[in-house]
């Protein structure tokens, strides 16, 4: 198995790369956010550090969630509470905060790989929800025959929505995911970009608003 370390501490580095291949695992190290982002690919587990230099690790978590789906570990000396909740559910696979166990840290590596291999975790390029389509690998939505001129913005809260179609989500979920905290996060921004997706899809009832709780799209 193939593990990605991103972690800034050179001693912690170095601790965590051979612990992975004293079990047999193939270890890469990078020490900042975006050379995680730009290396990613190939790497069957990722093991990630929030205090790095150049990106917050959560940030770097939200990013990668947008075009992988290999299991996320997060090694952390973060220990609050909102710290865990956010890493979780911005999809990180599990929350280990630092000093961790080596012993522990490779069992944990694995029970999220047995999961993810259970599963059958394999991330989706398109979905489809009526006449609508995301093509996730290309970045592109359309109604149709009709592609949509999206903003970033509204492409990331069409996909979050599709990915969860039939379910509703919440305001909360949607700030957390699209910009990072729900607590900090302007609602504002929220029914902005909500309102801009709506006028170019052109689709009335198409994503309902689920009162006092959040939106939903149905899967037609």
């Amino acid at each position: 198995m193939h593990v990605l370390i991103v972690e800034d501490d050179d001693a912690m580095a170095s601790a965590l790369s051979a612990a992975v291949a004293s079990a047999g695992h193939k270890a890469t190290r990078v020490s900042r956010g975006e050379d995680a982002l730009l290396g990613h690919r190939h790497h069957e587990v990722i093991l990630l550090d929030l205090g790095l230099p150049d990106l917050d690790g959560l940030e770097v978590l939200r990013k990668l969630r947008q075009v992988t789906q290999v299991p996320i570990l997060i090694l952390t000396a973060r220990d609050d509470e909102r710290s865990v909740v956010l890493g979780l559910r911005s999809g990180a696979d599990d929350y280990l905060v630092k000093p961790v166990k080596l012993v522990e840290l490779l069992a944990r590596i694995e029970a999220v790989t047995r999961r993810t291999h259970r599963g059958g975790h394999a991330a989706p390029h398109s979905i489809q929800v009526g006449d609508v389509r995301v093509d996730l690998d290309r970045r592109i939505a359309s109604v149709g025959e009709r592609e949509l001129s999206l903003t970033a913005t509204e492409f990331e809260l069409l996909s979050l929505l599709a990915r969860n179609a039939g379910s509703v989500v919440t305001r909360e979920q949607i700030l957390d995911a699209l910009w990072g905290d729900a607590f900090v996060a302007n609602s504002r921004s929220l029914d902005v970009h909500l309102t801009g997706l709506r006028s170019k899809l052109q689709l009335p009832g198409f994503i309902i608003n689920v009162r006092g709780v959040g939106y939903r799209v149905e899967q037609g």
